[in-house]
């Protein structure tokens, strides 16, 4: 998939967690729903552009999402 589509796609999810009060809450949203509703490759390459690119273009909310729960995020084959 296109990586802008993906980095758009992100940071759409993460305007809707960011009005969350409660911080840790959010990332949790943010990556639950990409764990939840994103399919494995596209996962795959987000973090791989975060791992490159230190997540440049994201929104900061996302990229901490992204990192604190990194685990919850890598596809189990």
């Amino acid at each position: 998939m296109d990586m802008q589509n993906l980095i758009h796609m992100a940071n759409q999810i993460g305007d809707f967690f960011e009005a969350m009060p409660d911080r840790e809450e959010a990332l949790l949203g943010i990556s639950g729903h990409l764990h939840n509703f994103w399919e494995p490759r596209m996962r795959s390459q987000l973090l791989k552009y975060v791992d490159t690119e230190n997540g440049k273009d994201l929104k900061p909310i996302v990229v901490s999402a992204i990192r604190t729960h990194r685990s919850k995020l890598v596809s189990q084959h």
